[in-house]
């Protein structure tokens, strides 16, 4: 997708939901994360394409540090605009929450862990903003998330990466000596009640990955003319 996308794309993203729309039917929820791909136009023009598929959110319609133009996107639509996951403090998150996003994402790994999430959910709560943590990374950071959730009045759901395809050969529940408190029950995972984050680690595991470990570093994404674009 071109951050000014053309009509061809634009139907693209647009079929894409609606597939997925078809497949879940009514009674759930497809979200729609833009990651900053697009401009702020191209993403004005997009939401009310999607409007009537009736997404849970629209996420990053603009990069983090187009921040103080979000508001416009909140105005050119009904679809609840979401954002957060590279913003790392209250004082960051205050502007999208004057500006009218309606779903707040920190991420515990980036924001400060528990205790600025905390503050952020409250902060997040006199807006009338929801919180759903984002959480891309290992079990310690999934914990910490439900651990907020469970406390936070405002919470809303819980992103997780338990058996998603980036996980190969690295998948979050090889970290934990036991599964069972990151089980789903009904689409859910039930209140963690062991002592600390409710999360026992297997420390054999990660000293055996840790022995295999390379520098990574974040994919390079090219435009079709080359030039470097947003990851």
């Amino acid at each position: 997708m071109s951050r000014n996308g053309s009509v061809a794309e634009l139907d693209a993203v647009v079929a894409r939901v609606a597939s997925a729309r078809e497949v879940l039917g009514p009674d759930r929820d497809v979200a729609v994360d833009c990651h900053g791909r697009f401009t702020l136009a191209t993403a004005r023009r997009l939401a009310p394409l999607l409007e009537p598929l009736h997404p849970f959110f629209i996420e990053e319609p603009v990069v983090p540090e187009n921040s103080h133009m979000i508001g416009h996107m909140v105005e050119a639509t009904t679809i609840p605009i979401a954002t957060g996951e590279r913003l790392y403090s209250r004082q960051e998150f205050l502007p999208v929450l004057q500006a009218g996003i309606a779903i707040a994402q920190p991420d515990l790994s980036h924001a400060g862990g528990i205790s600025e999430v905390r503050r952020i959910a409250a902060l997040a709560e006199t807006f009338d903003v929801v919180l759903a943590p984002h959480c891309p990374l290992g079990p310690l950071a999934l914990a910490s998330c439900l651990q907020v959730g469970f406390a936070t009045p405002n919470y809303l759901i819980q992103e997780q990466s338990i058996g998603i395809h980036y996980n190969t050969g690295a998948e979050v529940l090889d970290y934990v000596a036991d599964t069972a408190p990151l089980k789903f029950v009904d689409g859910s995972f039930e209140r963690l009640t062991g002592p600390g984050l409710g999360i026992e680690i297997d420390e054999a595991a990660v000293r055996k990955a840790s022995a295999g470990w390379e520098r990574w570093q974040n994919p390079v994404w090219r435009h079709a003319d080359g030039s470097v674009a947003e990851w």
